[in-house]
């Protein structure tokens, strides 16, 4: 154990020192893309830059010898990462009061404006910004200014605009320009926690009633209104359909990362469940709603970014991504609307998200107004938790308390350097989120590169064990029990076709190692099944390695053992059923193409969520669905597997180009011989001997006959041989006159002859 933690931990630092590499070559070059721009397209007056200073580098921009602000590189203080995976790269100018006072785009790859939409127009929108004075923002008394959205470029957009307040805040906040070390480094006299001690099962009107749930309701005639004072002509001559009083949005948000409030609104299972999820100070939100408006939108996946709500606090904002994102189906509060749309998201931990402060989730209003063209309007739904859920905690009084304010006010004084600890939380922040959660999960990526070893030896040392049926039998459940229980209902670790298709359309949209390596179980299993394609084709994932598999494989034992009659479909009807499989898994490919999120939706086909990840924990069609193919393969070895199963349709077409092949068959296999094809428990075998492996769960029941001198005819041929040679040859040995009478396995005499006249047959 202590090796794999070694190896896990050199694994760790390799990635990281790759990503490390990677991110090295995007920022820190401000010195690069400075000569791309004039001094006075940053910061209006100036003729000329100074050498840069600091780390990240600054260029002072001076006319003269008067100093007139700072340009850099947004890359080089947040991260920057657009619709095509790359960093936008924008150089922007700010004064020393921590104005922003010039913008200018100097590399990007993004399709979208490469290609199709006038970089112009990006420029246009992001250009508002111009002028914000971000000093308020970094101080938390102001909200963060927003950018105008563009249409068809909105993840774009939302990018550029984002890196530009969180580098300016992050640059005010260092107390390199605007003055804002002083006020932001004063700690409170008073530490506020969430009190955890407090836990306890409400209703849906007592956590409205106290604000514990907050609610935001928008009526067609309010966002009519919104439009018509917005003064924009084009979008209020364009009312939304229905009636004035109709609910546009009726829209309820929460921090279920609260006791009290988790446990009502996702139920105590539910609740432990994000619990396990979440990490230290980490903090989860439920957001629901509905009316004619979805908060989510219709292309948030294809993205990976929610672009119609966001989170904001003390200036700062942030948009969930895909990954941030679970769909709930209802909530557990009694007395709680049926919404349909639910989500939980998770608060990323870099934003730095203070619970017991007040923030707000801010919904963006779209309107259609033309062909390509799009208005939009913003509207707040703020949020302050209950002081019933706040812990507060007198703190003393340190020197540092008494000191920073005195040095921050001193003529003349300028923050140089951040404290040791605020540099090690800064660090902490920049730090990749992947690379946290591999180094807190070590335990069990441990226990799993356990597992795959031990299947890996397995399947290299095969033929030793399926000679021994019986030890391989309680091997063979032993393992999917583990993956069962371990695997599946406590890891969550279920592949899905999800799995595929969010990866086929991430190499479309803008493929980033980030968000594959932010669950370190689904990404090792996937590594390992990659490589196990290549091997064994889709067997050891599909016969090993899924929970679900592995459900319907021991429910079927279970039956077997209780006499439940088995039915065989006929072969001519078997090989009509399994090709459905692959026509589901292209269907839902051909509508990932069109909408992710469409795909998502009916890929609820498969019952993995319902059966391993919410351990039926769920509406009660879902539940009598699953429940339905489990009943069905108690009569059908794994019948989902066989039949329906997209994601083991998606594997067996790479899994084609296997380099070896394992399985051993006999000459007279299929013909004339059929018993490994009547006893394969999937009907992988044709009748006429061969394997299917698009088709093969490789359960090495095969293999067990295949060694089997008392199943296998062929086998049966060689130990009757060997049988009788070995008695000929024992009573040739005697040197005996009379006659020698050879008996076989069956009981019966092969032949009475004079000793002398047997002669031991040759060797087959």
């Amino acid at each position: 154990m202590r090796r794999l933690r070694l190896f896990l931990a050199l694994l760790t630092l390799v990635l990281a020192f790759v990503g490390g590499a990677q991110l090295a070559q995007a920022a820190g070059r401000l010195g690069e893309y400075l000569s791309r721009a004039t001094p006075s397209e940053l910061v209006p007056g100036a003729d000329r830059f100074g050498p840069l200073q600091g780390d990240p580098a600054l260029a002072p921009a001076y006319q003269g010898d008067r100093l007139l602000g700072f340009a850099y590189l947004n890359s080089d203080f947040v991260n920057s990462t657009g619709y095509s995976g790359k960093p936008i790269q924008m150089l922007i100018g700010i004064d020393p009061n921590g104005v922003i006072t010039g913008l200018k785009l100097v590399d990007h790859k993004e399709p979208i404006v490469l290609v199709g939409i006038p970089e112009a127009k990006i420029l246009g929108a992001v250009n508002k910004l111009i002028g914000a004075d971000l000093a308020p923002v970094a101080r938390g008394k102001a909200a963060a200014p927003q950018v105008d959205i563009v249409s068809g470029a909105t993840v774009t957009v939302l990018v550029i605009g984002d890196s530009i307040v969180r580098s300016a805040t992050k640059l005010i906040k260092s107390g390199r320009i605007g003055g804002g070390q002083g006020e932001v480094a004063q700690a409170p006299p008073v530490s506020k926690t969430i009190d955890l001690a407090k836990s306890e099962v409400r209703d849906w009107e007592s956590l409205v009633g106290d604000g514990s749930v907050r609610r935001l309701l928008l009526t067609n005639a309010d966002i009519n209104q919104a439009f018509e004072k917005s003064g924009n002509r084009e979008a209020a001559v364009r009312p939304e359909p229905g009636e004035p009083t109709d609910t546009f949005i009726e829209l309820y948000t929460a921090d279920v990362g609260v006791p009290t409030i988790g446990r009502s609104l996702l139920g105590d299972d539910g609740y432990q469940r994000l619990r396990a999820r979440l990490q230290p100070g980490q903090q989860a939100l439920v957001i629901a709603g509905h009316g004619t408006y979805s908060f989510k939108g219709s292309g948030y996946v294809r993205g990976g970014i929610f672009d119609r709500i966001e989170l904001i606090q003390d200036g700062n904002s942030i948009r969930f991504r895909d990954r941030d994102h679970t769909r709930l189906g209802d909530l557990a509060a009694a007395g709680a609307p049926d919404f349909p749309e639910i989500g939980l998201f998770l608060v990323p931990t870099e934003f730095g998200f203070d619970p017991t402060e007040p923030w707000s989730l801010q919904l963006l209003v779209q309107r259609v107004i033309g062909a390509r063209d799009k208005a939009f309007l913003t509207f707040d739904l703020g949020y302050t938790l209950p002081e019933a859920y706040i812990r507060r905690v007198q703190r003393a009084v340190t020197v540092s308390d008494t000191l920073a304010p005195a040095a921050a006010s001193a003529p003349g004084a300028v923050a140089t350097a951040a404290s040791p600890s605020a540099a090690a939380a800064d660090a902490a922040q920049d730090e990749p989120l992947w690379m946290r959660i591999w180094r807190g999960d070590l335990v069990r990526i441990g226990i799993l590169g356990v597992a795959l070893i031990t299947l890996t030896l397995i399947f290299f040392f095969q033929n030793q064990l399926v000679r021994r049926p019986a030890v391989y039998v309680w091997v063979r459940r032993a393992y999917l029990t583990f993956i069962l229980v371990w695997l599946g209902w406590y890891a969550n670790a279920q592949l899905s076709v999800v799995n595929v298709l969010t990866f086929t359309n991430s190499l479309i949209t803008g493929f980033s190692w980030d968000y594959f390596l932010s669950a370190p179980l689904i990404f090792v299993l996937w590594a390992s099944v990659a490589v196990a394609l290549l091997f064994w084709g889709r067997g050891p994932f599909c016969g090993w390695l899924c929970p679900f598999g592995a459900l319907q494989e021991l429910l079927n034992n279970v039956a077997k053992a209780l006499k439940v009659p088995q039915f065989e479909v006929p072969w001519s009807l078997h090989e009509r059923l399994w090709p459905i499989k692959y026509i589901v898994f292209l269907g839902l490919f051909g509508l990932s193409i069109y909408s992710t999120a469409a795909a998502e939706h009916f890929a609820e086909i498969e019952p993995f969520k319902t059966s391993i990840i919410l351990k039926f924990a769920r509406e009660w069609p879902f539940v009598i669905y699953a429940a339905t193919l489990l009943a069905a393969g108690l009569f059908v070895e794994r019948f989902f597997c066989r039949y329906l199963c997209p994601l083991g349709a998606a594997l067996a077409i790479p899994g084609r180009i296997r380099m070896f092949e394992w399985l051993r068959r006999w000459p007279e296999c299929g013909s004339p011989c059929q018993r490994c094809a009547k006893e394969c428990p999937v009907q992988a075998i044709h009748p006429e001997g061969h394997i299917n492996v698009n088709e093969c769960i490789y359960c090495m029941h095969c293999q067990e006959l295949y060694f089997d001198d008392h199943r296998c005819p062929h086998m049966i041929q060689l130990r009757l041989k060997r049988e009788k040679r070995e008695a000929l040859s024992s009573t040739s040995m005697r040197g005996g006159k009379g006659p020698a009478t050879v008996i076989l396995a069956g009981g019966k005499p092969l032949a009475a002859q004079p000793a002398g006249a047997i002669e031991p047959p040759p060797a087959p």
